[in-house]
């Protein structure tokens, strides 16, 4: 899971992936997040993202930020990006097609081929965090549902 900062979006959509993957019962996927910028390395997660994931339920308090780096393309079966500057940002680095096929829009989960961003919500208001949970939410019930199906 990539955004910008892996201070807002990226460690909700990993705590949140987590969270429905040990709820079906599968325990052969490895989950984490990055930025692309790298700004908020060694940093935790945005006080408004935590306090909202632990809201609904999940615990992201715990993570770390750290940058997206070329070897999580060989870490990393599937990275799902944000936004199409996220998009642009690790596509940049991929170093094959292989690479850059690995690289998808978060939301296009549930809006196939919409290629929706998940909003960043860090300069908006205390809705926009329930916003963000809800929309990711939704994406990682359908990638579970996906692995389930084995499908992914």
């Amino acid at each position: 899971m990539v955004c910008l900062g892996n201070i807002c979006r990226s460690p909700v959509a990993e705590g949140v992936l987590r969270h429905r993957l040990t709820e079906a019962g599968i325990d052969h996927v490895h989950v984490d997040s990055a930025g692309t910028s790298g700004w908020h390395n060694g940093e935790h997660p945005d006080r408004r993202s935590s306090l909202n994931a632990k809201q609904n339920g999940v615990d992201i308090s715990k993570q770390i930020s750290r940058k997206f780096m070329i070897d999580d393309f060989e870490n990393f079966d599937i990275i799902y990006v944000m936004d199409q500057s996220n998009y642009r940002d690790v596509t940049t680095l991929a170093a094959s097609e292989t690479h850059l096929r690995k690289v998808r829009l978060l939301l296009n989960e549930i809006n196939p081929g919409s290629n929706m961003p998940v909003p960043d919500p860090y300069y908006g208001g205390e809705e926009g965090f329930q916003n963000v949970f809800e929309l990711i939410d939704r994406a990682c019930l359908r990638i579970v549902e996906r692995i389930s199906k084995n499908e992914l």
